[in-house]
């Protein structure tokens, strides 16, 4: 592999960049370095020379100064031979076993980019958010991959010169068009975020160029060519709305309110002011208005409407106003902001309002069930963020993942704390009797996740059902596994729910339905001793049967389709029956037992016994044709078979006689 390093006027943190890199647990003879002096006045240089002479795999190239990082990143990247590519800066270095873990990170998974979890040295910023777990495979819809745009990463080699990347020559944001650009034509993106991979630091001299070329002058470019990367390779909708969101927080409406004031007046006017204007009207759809925060909200209609002056207003004072508070009114929050509703500015209310991005703080107290029954209790206290006490229409949801099903809302009763010290007015309490939920039925089979509609004020805001506190080891402890004691609405059988925590800490019920077991059970078959050729069969009724007695019948049913039932006879306190089959009033054939129920589709299978014998009886006087009954073999999943036929005289002499 090949880590690039553009150095200018890089002392004293050259060295210990470069030395990061050499002493890789990945191996020198797996690594080529390729450091570019970029017309260094400091010793740089010299320095990068004499590293070179101690270390056959780091390769210098010395050029005239560029003004940015990007042109002597794409000199290195021009001599690049290893088949993935890492950008290191000069200021900064990496972990022993960095390289060899993202490196390992990228073979395994066959992903193009791998981020490897970032370091601050001395308070300079890194993302967080991206790293708070390995991620094997993702992509950049489905991680927070791409609040980074740094190209501090590694990178497969083959995608880079497949869509010809290389860096503009700009002195800043010149490394978020070429990641971008990377990630969406990525196939697969790596984190490794167990691993301390890259130590971010500022340099003793402050001349990091993100500190020197830090003025709008210097963003303009990479921020326009941010822009038009996204349109170019992600077609208009939501996936490019969502990623096109970033660029419209962090690289216009961010640089905007901090930067655009410190211009003078002519020049915010005519040098930046028609960009950004450009920027508001080409690339926020309604959908990423939609998602970005009221404050940029109300600097995008600005553009919008090309109000210059207004802007200015709103950038000067975004400080000060950020502080404000806000104002209820028809169930939805709005941001307290000079310009809301002024007849004279006439600004939409959709600029100021906050009610979706109100903080609802909200824990998950007790889960327990209640009884032998069906009943989960859950209680806890929520609070939406500045708006008192909760209402009692705070309801809980129980809404299905993967299965379509409407919400079923529980209500919740507000006003007590399940815990001494709890904000009493804060507290709520829900009972959910599973059996019943669903409009009277129990819940139905699946993953259920549950929500809270926390309202306060006639505002309503839902969140998830959340537990953060844990025991001395880290864990959330859930109540257990329960079957219920009714069926499911269709009647197939019993529901087992089964609650438990997400490794988010979010709470979820897994309701499974089972097939229902037989109505009753076989426990004795045998021949009646006192009346000749009757079979005696016993049992026992099971679950609701046992609970509520109904008729049932032990039936015989021969393969041409005659049938023949025995009523059975219960014990005095029900639960056990005896049925009496005359087999000798069955015509000769083959008869299947099986104990009828009120399901006529669910018979229940009458067992074949281990050593029954069979039976002889005359049809007619003592003289008469013998017959006889015998049980044939069989499986325990299928009815006893009988079979009844006469006996003929000289087989069964024959049989007798060997």
């Amino acid at each position: 592999m090949s880590v690039i390093i553009p150095a200018y006027n890089a002392m004293p943190e050259l060295t210990k960049c470069v030395t990061s890199v050499m002493e890789q647990t990945l191996g020198p003879d797996k690594i080529e370095i390729i450091a570019v002096d970029d017309g260094s006045t400091d010793g740089t240089g010299s320095e990068l020379d004499r590293l070179a002479r101690t270390c056959s795999n780091l390769r210098v190239v010395h050029r005239p100064n560029s003004g940015g990082a990007g042109v002597p990143r794409n000199t290195g990247l021009d001599l690049a031979g290893g088949d993935y590519v890492f950008f290191l800066d000069s200021d900064d270095y990496l972990g022993p076993d960095a390289l060899r873990r993202m490196v390992a990170m990228a073979d395994e998974n066959r992903t193009d980019v791998v981020l490897g979890k970032m370091v601050s040295v001395g308070g300079r910023a890194v993302p967080t958010a991206v790293f708070s777990h390995n991620q094997p495979r993702t992509d950049v819809f489905s991680s927070h991959a791409y609040r980074t745009l740094g190209c501090w990463k590694l990178f497969r080699r083959s995608l880079i010169e497949r869509l010809e990347l290389r860096f503009p020559p700009y002195r800043n944001c010149e490394d978020k068009p070429f990641t971008a650009a990377a990630y969406l034509n990525a196939d697969g993106i790596s984190v490794v975020a167990d691993y301390d991979c890259y130590y971010s630091r500022n340099r003793q001299n402050g001349n990091n160029l993100t500190l020197t070329a830090a003025d709008l002058v210097h963003r303009m470019d990479g921020t326009r060519l941010c822009f038009e990367t996204v349109a170019r390779y992600l077609e208009p909708g939501p996936r490019q709305d969502r990623i096109m969101r970033r660029h419209v927080e962090w690289e216009l409406c961010g640089p905007l309110r901090a930067l655009l004031p410190r211009e003078s007046e002519q020049r915010a006017r005519e040098h930046f002011y028609p960009e950004f204007r450009h920027w508001a009207l080409t690339y926020v759809t309604d959908g990423v208005f939609q998602l970005i925060a009221p404050p940029d909200r109300l600097i995008v209609h600005l553009l919008r409407v090309d109000r210059f002056e207004d802007l200015m207003t709103v950038a000067r004072h975004a400080k000060a106003d950020a502080e404000r508070g806000h104002v209820v009114d028809k169930g939805r929050v709005y941001w307290d902001h000079p310009f809301f509703r002024d007849p004279v500015k006439a600004v939409p209310d959709v600029c100021f309002d906050i009610t979706d991005r109100l903080p609802v703080h909200h824990e998950l107290a007790e889960a327990a069930w209640t009884g032998d029954g069906g009943v989960l209790r859950l209680g806890g206290h929520a609070r939406i963020e500045s708006l008192g006490p909760l209402q009692p229409t705070t309801r809980l949801i129980l809404r299905p993942r993967g299965f379509r099903h409407p919400d079923i809302p529980v209500p919740a009763t507000v006003g007590t704390a399940p815990h001494r010290g709890d904000d009493a007015a804060a507290g709520f309490t829900v009972d959910v009797d599973l059996s019943t939920v669903d409009e009277g039925a129990p819940l139905g089979a699946g993953q259920w996740d549950l929500y809270l509609d926390v309202r306060a004020q006639d505002v309503s805001r839902t969140v998830r059902l959340r537990q953060t506190r844990t025991d001395a080891d880290g864990r959330r402890t859930a109540p257990p596994e329960r079957e219920l004691a009714t069926g499911s609405r269709h009647g197939h059988g019993p529901i087992t729910a089964r609650p438990f925590f997400t490794p988010q800490g979010t709470f979820s019920l897994d309701v499974r339905q089972t097939e229902a077991g037989p109505a009753c059970v076989v426990t004795g078959i045998a021949w009646d001793t006192l009346a000749p050729a009757t079979l005696v069969v016993s049992g026992r009724l099971t679950g609701e049967a046992a609970r509520h007695p109904h008729p049932v019948a032990l039936r015989a049913e021969e393969n041409a389709g005659s049938v023949r039932e025995a009523p059975l006879l219960y014990a005095p306190h029900g639960g056990t029956f005896t049925a009496r089959m005359p087999v000798r009033n069955l015509r000769p054939g083959r008869w299947t037992l099986t104990l009828r129920t009120d399901d006529p589709k669910s018979p229940v299978p009458v067992p074949t016994p281990k050593g029954l014998s069979g039976r002889r009886w005359y049809r007619a006087a003592r003289l008469g044709r013998p017959y006889y009954a015998k049980p044939l073999a069989g499986s325990p999943k299928r009815p006893m078979a009988l079979r009844v036929a006469p006996v003929r005289p000289v087989a069964a002499l024959r049989r007798r006689l060997g």
